[in-house]
């Protein structure tokens, strides 16, 4: 059984986040029933919790009664505030706030592959609402949860060799159904940009790693969590693709102290990127590496390519992070326990 309130509360006590500027002000978190969304509404209720910082943490979710399950616990005396609406059309007066956490998005390549136009307007449509709520409400500060994926296929090698740093974005094909994702978020990061340019709303960019841990859907579809659950089962991994991909990923925890750092240390019109530079690995690699140290029993790794699969093209993704590390966070978690502490939960 994985504790997610106790991990919640270490996050809270984190000495690299600056808390004095959230005491008495309102966070809204959009995405808030989500793995990134919730795990910072559980860190910012903590906070209230042991330190009494009287932080109103605003959840915008669009089903009242899953956000109660997902947040599990807590309620109005924690800090709790459920607004119910979608990212597309809620009022700034509902959602007026001094901080953004904006998360809402789609996650699934599935659902990209079936749904593109909901995928594209919910990334670009739902991030333009949400800015132009932040700019009536005058917010403080706005981070916009972004991704890997904008930089497409990389410009970078399989090694460690070249960085990518937050300019070096790479080929995206925008007649490719699956690039409804990549490509929405790139145009969400532009309008970021060109609110903060035009309009001064003081909006930054997170580009996440391939994000996990504890907190996923159980039933979740994507390769890190099939991946687990095999480990779990004691059964073969059956890759669809040839897991030549190369990634970055970040543990949730991370995450969430990296996006509360680019929040309150980051500079309007900013990307920065977020991901533990020691999980650099294939696919293939993060699947044999978990088959050989973490799995309850022998199991194999095995490629059984289909041409039909939801999954990004080929690509090589290693991200330099210095940006963000200026600011004074860096990863605290590795891949190994990012599996374990997974595959504690997905138990329980």
């Amino acid at each position: 059984m994985f504790d997610l309130k106790q991990e919640a509360r270490e996050i809270a006590a984190s000495e690299d986040i600056d808390w004095e500027a959230l005491v008495g002000a309102s966070v809204l978190i959009t995405g808030a029933t989500g793995l990134v969304g919730s795990a910072c509404a559980r860190a910012l209720l903590e906070r209230n919790r042991i330190f009494g910082s009287g932080i109103r943490v605003l959840t915008l979710v669009r089903d009242a009664e899953k956000a109660r399950r997902v947040l599990e616990g807590y309620g109005s005396e924690d800090g709790l505030v459920l607004v119910v609406g979608d990212v597309e059309t809620v009022s700034a007066d509902a959602c007026a706030a001094d901080y953004v956490i904006h998360a809402a998005c789609p996650t699934a390549s599935k659902f990209f592959m079936e749904h593109p136009v909901e995928t594209a307007n919910a990334i670009v449509g739902g991030t333009v609402n949400m800015l132009n709520n932040a700019r009536a409400n005058r917010v403080k500060s706005f981070v916009y949860v972004s991704s890997m994926e904008v930089y497409g296929d990389g410009n970078a090698a399989p090694g460690l060799d070249h960085l990518l740093d937050e300019h070096e974005v790479g080929f995206c094909d925008p007649l490719s159904v699956r690039s409804c994702y990549p490509e929405g978020k790139r145009m969400a990061e532009q309008y970021c940009m060109a609110y903060a340019a035009e309009y001064g709303v003081p909006a930054k960019v997170a580009r996440l790693a391939q994000t996990f841990g504890p907190g996923i859907p159980k039933d979740d579809k994507r390769i890190f969590a099939m991946i687990a659950r095999s480990a779990l089962a004691g059964e073969d991994v059956v890759l669809r693709t040839t897991g030549a991909s190369t990634r970055m990923y970040v543990y949730t925890a991370d995450a969430v102290r990296g996006l509360l750092t680019v929040l309150l240390r980051g500079e309007a019109g900013c990307a920065y990127n977020v991901a533990n530079p020691g999980t650099y690995s294939s696919v293939r690699s993060m699947a044999e590496t978990v088959a050989a140290s973490c799995a309850r029993a022998p199991m194999e790794v095995r490629v059984k390519v289909d041409p039909n699969s939801p999954y990004p093209p080929e690509h090589h993704l290693p991200l330099d992070v210095s940006r963000l590390e200026s600011l004074g966070w860096k990863p605290q978690v590795g891949l190994e326990e990012m599996y374990r502490n997974l595959m504690a939960y997905l138990e329980g």
